[in-house]
């Protein structure tokens, strides 16, 4: 495809995201009021650890409307994350054949829960993160916490989570279109799982290992789980070129016949022989 089409294919894509939005985030915004409650109970359980005054607090006039559009489209991309999820995978495989289709369903169901299962993940860690962080105001002071950071601060840690649950995912996909082989993951898995412990000692910043590991163990064992199956998509694709008599994903041939084979082929029941027995 020329670099034109992608371009309009990509614009098409962001465009049909952005609608979907836009109606996930009109009806983010009729349920702002309870949203915003479950959103704020980790200060409160903070400020009854602390037994002192720690509260949201809205600085500015408008703030209060900043803070409801924020929540809003925060609902918008849990809601809608089967359709962004639809439209990336449309870009990534554009010109979708039938087996391709049943592939997209195939992610989208898998990447729907684990999405919510980094969200859900995020969440469980989210008041911990808290009571740490305003665990270091001194005594005998006020915790005013800005609303429109705390709510920020609670969203990135909640899509990054979901994001990094996606990982997998994105992997296979990749590796289903033929973008990226399984080889090249394989060689990077030391680095990967470096990075999902680095990743998992940021987003819960509390000084207990377990938090780390509850975090950083089921991303690891996600990326070894797709590598597993990249390493076995490729393996059957292989196979599959090599009866084709195509060279392999990365590019060899394999031998037509073995010294064995041959050996084989000459003296076995199917040989044949230039005399027939009884003939001079």
């Amino acid at each position: 495809m020329p670099l034109r089409e992608h371009l309009r294919e990509l614009r098409r894509r962001i465009v049909l995201i952005v609608l979907g939005l836009v109606v996930g985030a009109v009806g983010g915004w009729f349920l702002y009021e309870p949203v915003f409650h479950l959103l704020q109970q980790p200060i409160l359980d903070a400020a009854d650890a602390r037994d002192d005054r720690v509260s949201l607090n809205f600085q500015g006039v408008a703030t209060a409307f900043d803070v409801q559009v924020k929540v809003s489209l925060f609902l918008a991309v849990l809601f809608t994350a089967p359709w962004w999820m639809y439209q990336l995978w449309a870009f990534i495989t554009p010109g979708l054949t039938s087996k391709e289709r049943r592939y997209a369903v195939g992610f989208i169901a898998v990447g729907v829960p684990l999405f919510f299962a980094g969200a859900g993940l995020a969440w469980w860690a989210l008041p911990n993160a808290v009571r740490l962080f305003t665990a270091f105001a001194p005594a005998e002071t006020t915790n005013w916490v800005d609303a429109q950071l705390y709510l920020s601060f609670v969203m990135r840690i909640v899509l990054a989570f979901g994001l990094g649950f996606l990982l997998p995912v994105v992997m296979v996909a990749l590796t289903f279109a033929g973008l990226v082989r399984a080889r090249t993951w394989a060689a990077g898995w030391r680095w990967a799982i470096v990075l999902a412990f680095v990743f998992a000692a940021i987003a819960t910043p509390t000084p207990d290992a377990v938090s780390m590991l509850v975090v950083a163990v089921p991303i690891c064992l996600l990326f070894l789980g797709a590598l597993g199956v990249c390493l076995l998509h490729d393996r059957r694709l292989d196979r599959a070129l090599v009866a084709q008599g195509l060279p392999r994903l990365d590019g060899t041939v394999p031998d037509e016949t073995t010294p064995d084979d041959a050996t084989r082929d000459a003296t076995g029941p199917g040989a044949r022989t230039d005399a027939t027995p009884g003939t001079a």
